[in-house]
Order: C-alpha cells, then sequence, then structure tokens
C-alpha cells in the first residue's frame, strides 16, 4: 500500500513539474507604451487586456507602460493590443476608434501620439525650403501606398493563379501574401485604413493560411472569396495608382455570388476558370 502511495505522490510531482514548465516555456513577458492617464484609464486597460489563463496586463499610470505576460500558444501582444485600442487606449502598434476615444471621460482623454507627430511633421514643413517641402498627409500616403502595395500585388499574383485553376501556384502565392500582411507597420497607415485593416488583419491570415496550406483549387476558392470581401474594404480607402476593378460573379459560392479585385477591367473568373472564364461583371471601380 505505502509502495503504491509513493507511486502517487511521484507521479502527481512529475506532472505538476511539467505542467509548469510548459507553462514557463510558453508565457512571454514584454513592456509595451499604451497611452492614458489616471487609475481608470488602468482599469479599463487592464480589463480589456486580461484573458484568464492566457494573458495579463499590469498598466503603470506615471510612466504610460504596461508589462504584458501571456501565453504565446493561446494568444499574441498583437491581440492584446487590439482589444486595449478598441476599449479607446492608443499604443505604439494600434490606435483606438476615434468615436471610442471620444467617448472616454473627460478625464481619460489623453493626449494622442498622432497630434504630436502632426506637429513635428509641420515644423519640418516650415523650416524646409518650397521647393522640397512635403506635406504630412502625402508623407503617411507614401508610407502607407509602400506598405500595402506589395499585399495587393500578392493577392492579384493569388486571382490569377485561380483563374488558371492552377492550385499549386495559388498555394506558393497566397504563403508570400502571408509574409506581406505580417510585414505591413500598422503606424505607417492612415487612420481611417488604420482601423479597417486593424478589425480584417484575423481574417485575412485565416483566409490567406488556408489557400497557402492546400493545393485543391475549391478549396482555395472558398477562402479567396472572404480574402477578397476584407481587401475590398482597404483598398476602397487606399490610394491607388491604377483603376482597381470590383467585381462580382452571380454564379459563384452555390449561387450566392462572389466577388473578386481585378487590374483588368476585362472579366477572367477566378471561381469557375475555363469553365466560365467570362462569367460575372464589374460593379465598381476604385479610383485614386
Amino acid at each position: 500500500m505505502k509502495s503504491i502511495s509513493k507511486i502517487l505522490v511521484a507521479i502527481i510531482v512529475l506532472l505538476s513539474y511539467t505542467s509548469c514548465n510548459a507553462q514557463t516555456k510558453n508565457q512571454k513577458t514584454e513592456t509595451v507604451k499604451i497611452y492614458g492617464n489616471c487609475g481608470m484609464c488602468e482599469s479599463t486597460i487592464e480589463k480589456a487586456g486580461n484573458t484568464k489563463n492566457q494573458a495579463n496586463v499590469d498598466w503603470d499610470k506615471e510612466i504610460k507602460m504596461a508589462t504584458i505576460s501571456y501565453d504565446s500558444l493561446k494568444t499574441s501582444k498583437e491581440d492584446i493590443l487590439k482589444r486595449i485600442a478598441l476599449s479607446g487606449y492608443d499604443s505604439e502598434t494600434f490606435l483606438a476608434p476615434n468615436d471610442t476615444y471620444s467617448s472616454l471621460p473627460s478625464c481619460c482623454q489623453y493626449e494622442r501620439a498622432e497630434k504630436t507627430i502632426a506637429k513635428v511633421h509641420e515644423t519640418k514643413i516650415e523650416m524646409e525650403t518650397k521647393d522640397h517641402s512635403m506635406h504630412s498627409d502625402e508623407i503617411i500616403a507614401t508610407q502607407e501606398t509602400n506598405a500595402l502595395s506589395v499585399v495587393f500585388d500578392t493577392y492579384f499574383s493569388v486571382k490569377d493563379a485561380l483563374v488558371k485553376t492552377d492550385g499549386n501556384t495559388a498555394s506558393a502565392k497566397a504563403t508570400e501574401l502571408l509574409l506581406a500582411i505580417n510585414k505591413v507597420k500598422m503606424e505607417t497607415l492612415k487612420m481611417d485604413v488604420h482601423m479597417v485593416w486593424m478589425k480584417i488583419l484575423d481574417n485575412l491570415k485565416e483566409d490567406a493560411e488556408h489557400i497557402a496550406d492546400t493545393k485543391d483549387a475549391s478549396h482555395q476558392r472558398d477562402h479567396f472569396n472572404t480574402l477578397s470581401k476584407s481587401l475590398y474594404e482597404v483598398m476602397k480607402l487606399s490610394k491607388q495608382e491604377t483603376p482597381i476593378y470590383y467585381q462580382f460573379c452571380p454564379m459563384a459560392n452555390d449561387g450566392k455570388g462572389a466577388n473578386w479585385l481585378s487590374k483588368e477591367e476585362t472579366i477572367k473568373n477566378p471561381y469557375y476558370g475555363s469553365q466560365m472564364l467570362s462569367c460575372g461583371k464589374t460593379v465598381e471601380t476604385l479610383k485614386e
């Protein structure tokens, strides 16, 4: 009986050690800047960021810095900061929606970082010569174009592969698309584009991953439909060098219809390829 008890104790100790070791291995701790003013801000920030058994946020109102500890297998720093932004508080990665910020109590309405940045740009513009000046909105537009152009171009490559019903190429291009999505720096995007990108980012990644993980064109097309809807929301707010055509096939998606984006006005259907290459129409033209 004593032997059995010793064995059970040993098993419990071993399991406890393994559990603790796994928790330590997966846990990450980082410090980030989060803007706010008071104790009420602290409560809101921590409540928005904390998730049971996944994430813990400790925000210092004096230095405006948060220590974030999280299980890297269950969540990410980006997901935590996104929740905090949606509750009204800017960080260096995500900006809160304007209406959410405006609804904060007056004592919580901190000075927003983008205002300071705008003042810095204005000072530089006044000091530069007229021939070499550039307005802050032009700087932002250039940064935004550079950040998103690779995403858009790679999306069009996925579309072209699906037009040819080439699952191998679509998979390879979707892998490139996922890399391009992950490289976008949200702080370079204009406020309206930034807010849309923040909301659709998870869906973009999920759809790109699904297309990349299979060579089956039918399954790829299912996710290309939702991928296209998400990117449309960004493209219609972004500066385009050439017209982009938002097109629609009424037969796709089991008769429910599906959209896609194209640099060509001529219809080349990515949902049916050669079977019904010209099925569809342009429903909107996105211009500069």
